[in-house]
């Protein structure tokens, strides 16, 4: 007698399509490694539209366009799941937090609907979907765990996102974000420092410490001083490079927040500092706790203790009742800061915000001409600041996924310690830096969005986490990026 041996079945393979903030990119590593904790493997293929057994969008709702981005997305999906019988669709994240069951009614096509609170639920959502062959919707409206909890797939081996705090207690009337990620919640120090100290010891060299107010980190536990605190004791880690952080406040952006950046060498000189807007008209209608002098004089005050601070800014345009004026003031003000970079926006309606029922809503071929006005001087003086760095000696940690630039300009890409992007041209005989890899460069040439730097390499310091990309390119099955979460955490606590 002789037995067959029953086939292998293929592990289910799954894709994550993020959009939006730091934090969804965040969101999108964990939802990554519940996956992959639960049996599945990545689809390496990059098209949305290509099929996978799984397919998760983590959504963002800041502005009208994520909408329709997704829904249009959405739309497309149903003719691929039509032609791959089995196929999920799953649909999480902050937009999914603010239309729920809309979701389902609209694209009833999709399997899944999960909020910013239940991402864990993901993997128990899909097996109930589809034993039952119904859509699974789950939208919890308070924090089940802190995602840090979560096991996670990491995109970097050298470089990680770790969150001190999620949800927000401002009520700024043009945002949505307070209503998608509830009340803010903060990490203990000590939950988060273990976190750090297992990810250097994974190889992380770098890491960015997120919050959707980052520095008003504390609040919940009484301790107003607790984010300058814990920047200086990211300080004392070994092996930890490069500190980072996004976004502040900047009502509540302290001295000892700026002594704390300038007096921990690893804790790099650039700041991510919202403006919105430079008009004090403008900035009590948006509910913003803070004037155009406050914001200048704390630009100020880092530029005296960090005078190679970059600084970058987000801007919104065409806010209800902006007038002539006021965008004035807005120009005026980002002439005086010299960000090196912004981010700027026209103003949507969001649902049920306070600026969505005003009804000077500016008209929209206003917004695109004021939008396009300060583009120029955002792009402009942006440029002026990178040109001022030719010549300089600068320190680029060279980037995941970049390699050469092209093979003409024989060119890697990195980012400096102030967060530019830096192109640097590679010299024969140059070494060709991995992922990871530390650096020196001269700036050649400045541009409106990068730096090049086209005489080679002065040095170059093969790091650890250079080792731990190398890792993982020669061992992938090995080494997949995934890693448990945290010990549970009451929210709270």
């Amino acid at each position: 007698m002789t037995s067959e041996t029953a086939p292998t079945r293929p592990a289910p393979t799954y894709r994550v399509v993020t959009y939006g903030c730091q934090m969804n990119v965040h969101d999108s590593e964990r939802i990554a490694g519940l996956l992959e904790a639960a049996g599945y493997v990545r689809d390496p293929r990059e098209d949305t539209l290509d099929p996978a057994d799984v397919v998760v969008f983590n959504t963002c709702a800041v502005r009208e366009n994520a909408d329709n981005r997704l829904y249009g997305t959405l739309g497309h999906m149903a003719t691929v799941k039509a032609a791959n019988p089995g196929m999920q669709l799953a649909v999480g994240g902050c937009m999914a937090q603010k239309d729920k069951n809309h979701v389902v009614s609209r694209a009833p096509w999709v399997d899944v609907v999960f909020g910013t609170h239940n991402i864990g639920s993901l993997p128990a959502l899909l097996d109930r979907a589809r034993a039952q062959d119904e859509a699974a919707v789950e939208i919890e409206e308070a924090l089940v765990t802190f995602p840090s909890n979560l096991p996670t797939h990491r995109e970097s081996a050298y470089s990680a996102w770790v969150s001190i705090s999620v949800g927000c207690n401002n009520t700024c009337t043009f945002c949505i974000v307070p209503q998608l990620r509830g009340k803010e919640t903060d990490r203990r120090p000590g939950d988060i420092l273990a976190e750090i100290r297992a990810l250097v010891d994974e190889g992380v060299q770098e890491i960015t410490l997120l919050g959707q107010n980052v520095n008003s980190y504390g609040v919940e536990f009484g301790d107003r001083g607790a984010f300058a605190k814990l920047l200086r004791a990211c300080g004392r880690i070994d092996g930890l490079e490069r500190v980072r952080f996004t976004s502040p406040h900047p009502a509540a952006f302290t001295d000892d927040v700026i002594d704390a950046m300038a007096q921990t060498p690893n804790v790099m000189p650039s700041l991510h500092m919202p403006l919105q807007s430079g008009s004090d008209a403008v900035l009590r209608r948006m509910r913003r706790s803070y004037r155009s002098e406050k914001f200048l004089g704390i630009l100020e005050r880092v530029r005296a203790v960090i005078p190679d601070a970059a600084i970058t800014t987000d801007i919104i345009v065409g806010f209800p009742g902006e007038t002539d004026a006021e965008f004035e003031d807005t120009l005026r003000v980002v002439e005086q800061a010299r960000f090196s970079a912004a981010y700027t926006f026209q103003y949507s309606i969001r649902p049920h915000t306070p600026a969505g029922a005003m009804t000077d809503q500016v008209p929209k071929h206003v917004v695109q001409e004021r939008y396009e006005r300060l583009l120029a001087l955002v792009d402009d003086t942006a440029w002026q600041e990178n040109k001022a760095l030719e010549g300089r000696t600068v320190e680029v940690m060279f980037a995941q996924g970049e390699g050469r630039k092209d093979e003409r300009t024989h060119r890697v890409t990195g980012r400096a310690r102030d967060n530019r992007l830096v192109h640097v041209g590679l010299r024969p005989g140059d070494e060709v830096p991995r992922p990871g890899d530390i650096g020196h460069v001269v700036i050649t040439e400045g541009h409106p969005h990068h730096l090049t730097a086209d005489g080679g390499l002065l040095d170059l310091r093969r790091t650890r986490g250079g080792d731990a990309w190398q890792a993982r390119q020669e061992a992938p099955a090995a080494s997949s990026g995934v890693s448990l979460g945290m010990p549970t955490i009451r929210p709270g606590r």
